[in-house]
């Protein structure tokens, strides 16, 4: 087995870091370091709770409570607000309704009714299973080592044979208050027990304080994880080596020419983004000989399969043949037949009551050689997709290894994937942001604009590549806008726009790290002043070389993606209102400034046909955080028109018509305009934004 997965969990418990904590306190703290570490649970997998004696604020009684993780959340990441919180008195009474196992979904129903001090944190499908088992603690985890017994043809002999009688077993039965009542039947009869392993689906394990119950978790995960270790230490896994891997550098160019060939064909509906993980777990798995075979078995926790489908699409690449042409030619036939046999999934295992059918398309691509592509609405669904399928692959090497590998069954998958009260969680989510899905690249992306302009697109839900020639300003910005909106949606790419070859590169870093782009924003930029006659060649070839030139390469750049994908697209310049109204001493960048207009004309006649806009925002006197607004520009222009540096914005605003001053948020909004669907029918069009100037006007 691979050494990553065999190492050791480490013990993180520190009683220095607990004391004086509450046990809600205490509770946070196991949940956190459990959740820290995605071998015992992935991101919002798995559930913890305890069961504390609390004032009642109603009567001022003593009453027992179970604070439990509520819907939705992440055991890793969660705060104290994350916790439902519910009587156990009023969950124990719950039982006297419970009309059997086919009404078990109503009982869903009852849980607010239990809800202790107006907790307005919803509890979760799996909190009778917290309930009803008789201990303070108990931890509920995904742990690849404990899954892959459980998902073992023969997993209640090995959990014996591993455990002996303190950890039991349970077989395959859907979370649900059932399943409550089956835990708590278990530990009745067996007081003596730490814990059970749930078929196909997890371990739970407890204990009468906070840290014996995450001391038995970690120390039951390494017990399994050294029986494995052992079992299979000189096993062949995944049936042996088929393909060998390529390269780095050539893995990330097959993905980068992949990735949004796929996304055209999955983004029908709505837009979806990429996430491509190589590590040497998935490159075992995908250069292995049983790849197919154990792939088409599907995934067995049910949170596996709710991120990634029931099973994944094995894409027909050759590594050693290098057909990454003939790929792409067929790919149309292999992504029509994954959706014919899921739509086919779907009709034979319906019910009467089944929401309708959902997106066929796949999320998890594996590619031979090269990796694993995962698709979902936005970066950190992908990602999180990517990361359960990772999961599951070691679940695979684990049970395929010591015994033979079992998926779910496929009505239980199922009915699990259109669960209805699956159906009402996914009703419940919010509206789309208006860029949800959308992929940026801005140029000149450190400046005021262009991290104005990423900013705006960020808010509205896009994901967003800064491309800019300034590491250190590109560091400044990306820092400030990942701790705004996270770390998924923020890439940056060190990129000098008159470097053919660095254009190519930072596209290509654009199609792997998000799966391909929808919107361009070509804003890089330079300004000089000087007289004709003190124009140097040099001046003038190195405005057009940034101006004219870069405009070019990135947009040529951009419409071979746009193509690629097939789902239209958008080019936004960020011109100047010189490249419409001359001004003095500044020849090289107005002519530069006004081919940049016509080159976007010439664009939009060419890209109408694909869905392609392009589309021009013309700035005026953006001082404020503004790169070209330092050093000699601003000199310059404050000479050309006798003020000093502090005079010059007072100047601009007062020769404006409207007598305002230009902000970089103003050219933001300008550009989330022509890349939102707000601008859907324009195209070859330009939008003034300096204040009035009647030298600009268009018309």
């Amino acid at each position: 087995m691979n050494n990553t997965n065999t190492q050791f969990l480490e013990n993180r418990w520190d009683e220095k870091q607990v004391i004086g904590m509450s046990e809600p306190e205490k509770l946070l703290y196991r949940s956190n370091i459990l959740g820290s570490d995605k071998r015992v649970t992935n991101y919002g997998g798995g559930n913890t709770s305890a069961k504390v004696m609390e004032k009642d604020p109603l009567t001022g009684e003593i009453t027992e409570v179970l604070w439990v993780k509520g819907s939705g959340g992440d055991i890793g990441s969660m705060k104290l607000d994350g916790f439902s919180t519910l009587y156990m008195d009023k969950l124990h009474k719950l039982k006297s309704l419970y009309r059997g196992v086919e009404y078990e979904d109503e009982m869903v129903a009852y849980l607010p009714h239990c809800t202790f001090a107006l907790n307005p944190r919803a509890a979760s499908i799996d909190t009778p299973l917290h309930a009803y088992v008789p201990r303070k603690h108990v931890d509920h985890v995904h742990a690849d080592a404990i899954i892959a017994i459980a998902a073992s043809k023969n997993s209640k002999v090995l959990t014996q044979e591993i455990f002996g009688d303190k950890i039991g077993w349970l077989p395959w039965k859907r979370p649900g208050y059932e399943l409550g009542l089956w835990l708590e039947k278990f530990c009745l009869e067996n007081p003596d027990s730490d814990g059970v392993v749930l078929e196909s689906h997890g371990l739970f394990t407890w204990g009468d304080t906070a840290k014996t119950c995450y001391d038995k978790t970690i120390e039951v995960i390494n017990t399994a994880t050294a029986w494995l270790a052992k079992k299979t230490a000189d096993t062949s896994v995944f049936g042996g080596i088929k393909h060998t891997s390529l390269p780095e550098v050539k893995r990330q160019a097959i993905a980068a020419r992949l990735m949004p060939a796929i996304r055209g064909f999955v983004s029908e509906n709505h837009n979806m983004t990429g996430h491509f993980i190589d590590n040497e777990t998935v490159l075992e798995f995908v250069n292995s000989t049983n790849l197919k075979p154990l792939a088409a078995l599907g995934t067995s926790c049910p949170d596996h399969f709710l991120r990634t489908k029931i099973r994944p699409l094995v894409v027909n690449f050759n590594p050693e043949a290098g057909n990454i042409d003939e790929v792409l030619d067929n790919l149309p036939g292999q992504i029509a037949a994954y959706r014919d046999d899921y739509t086919a999934y779907y009709n034979r295992c319906k019910n009467e009551n089944s929401p309708g059918l959902r997106d066929p398309n796949a999320v998890v691509y594996l590619i031979p050689g090269v990796g694993m592509i995962t698709f979902a609405k936005d970066k950190a669904t992908a990602r999180i997709s990517g990361e359960f399928y990772v999961n599951a692959i070691n679940v695979m090497r684990g049970a395929s290894s010591i015994s033979e590998y079992v998926g779910l069954p496929e009505q239980e998958a199922f009915d699990i994937e259109y669960w209805l009260l699956e159906e009402a969680k996914l009703q419940r989510m919010p509206k789309p942001k208006s860029l949800a899905g959308r992929i940026a690249l801005v140029t000149g992306g450190a400046g005021g604009i262009g991290s104005a302009t990423a900013e705006r697109y960020l808010s509205e839900g896009a994901c967003v590549m800064l491309a800019d020639i300034n590491e250190n300003a590109l560091a400044i910005t990306s820092d400030k806008l990942r701790q705004r909106f996270g770390e998924d949606a923020v890439r940056t790419v060190n990129m000098n726009v008159t470097d053919e070859n660095a254009v190519e590169a930072a596209f290509a870093e654009t199609a792997v790290e998000f799966g391909g782009v929808d919107i361009l924003v070509s804003n890089a930029g330079i300004a000089s002043s000087a007289p004709i006659e003190d124009t140097s060649l040099e001046l003038w070839n190195r405005n057009m070389d940034i101006l004219s030139t870069g405009y070019f390469l990135v947009s040529r750049e951009a419409f071979k993606i746009f193509r690629r994908q097939n789902m239209g697209g958008s080019v936004v310049f960020v011109g100047s209102k010189n490249g419409l109204a001359a001004s003095p001493n500044a020849s090289a960048y107005c002519t530069a400034k006004a081919s940049e207009i016509h080159l976007a004309r010439c664009l939009a006649l060419e890209g109408a046909e694909a869905g392609i806009r392009v589309n021009v925002v013309n700035p005026d006197a953006v001082l404020r955080g503004s790169k070209i607004w330092e050093g000699e520009w601003l000199e310059q222009r404050a000479d050309t028109y006798g003020t000093d540096k502090e005079g010059l914005e007072e100047m601009y605003r007062q020769r404006s018509m409207l007598k305002r001053s230009v902000l970089p948020e103003d050219i933001a909004e300008a550009c989330y305009f022509f890349a939102a669907d707000t601008s859907a029918k324009s195209t070859g069009n330009i939008i003034n934004v300096d204040a009035g100037n009647v030298q600009a006007f268009t018309r």
